[in-house]
């Protein structure tokens, strides 16, 4: 049973260094790291623990042979990320007391159009200019996670700095 209210998804994900750093991100927030098949690499493949330094440890991580598993295994309120989305990731409303699970596809091809269309109030999208494709997963995951986050009031994540050498005045 999955026991987290921050959850990222990951269909298909074909570039390991995105995964390790997309890895990462969720170690540091607390948030859970849901993999859907078929990947674009191997889960020993050096890049991907090379991106994700020293924090596999730390975390939770999930593994589905395909969506239709990662839905009948899981429930809460589901955000597609995509370029094509009406809304602005910053204007949803990501609710606190159920399970959130921000979704994002192939970095080459994005999510299933099929999903897209079966779902267009929950589409969200990142601003950017118009003549450009998209940003990168990493970052629009990155993004999307801080602004959930945020909304949240950083739960569980440290407020205070750690300056130790140095005072503010």
């Amino acid at each position: 049973m999955n026991k987290h209210k921050l959850n990222i998804v990951l269909v298909e994900p074909q570039i390991p260094q995105n995964t390790g750093n997309i890895s990462r991100t969720c170690a540091v927030t607390g948030a859970a790291l849901h993999m859907i098949e078929p990947f674009g690499f191997t889960i020993d493949d050096k890049k991907l623990k090379r991106a994700g330094l020293d924090y596999w440890d730390k975390l939770d991580i999930y593994y589905y042979k395909d969506m239709e598993e990662f839905f009948q295994k899981n429930e809460g309120e589901f955000y597609y990320f995509t370029t094509k989305g009406r809304k602005v990731h910053s204007d949803a409303q990501y609710p606190e007391d159920k399970n959130v699970y921000i979704v994002f596809g192939r970095e080459d091809k994005g999510l299933p159009e099929e999903l897209l269309y079966a779902n267009p109030d929950s589409c969200v999208r990142i601003p950017m200019r118009n003549d450009l494709r998209s940003l990168n997963l990493s970052n629009s995951v990155a993004i999307a996670v801080y602004e959930v986050l945020r909304q949240w009031d950083y739960p569980d994540l440290g407020r205070e700095g750690k300056l130790t050498k140095y005072t503010w005045d």
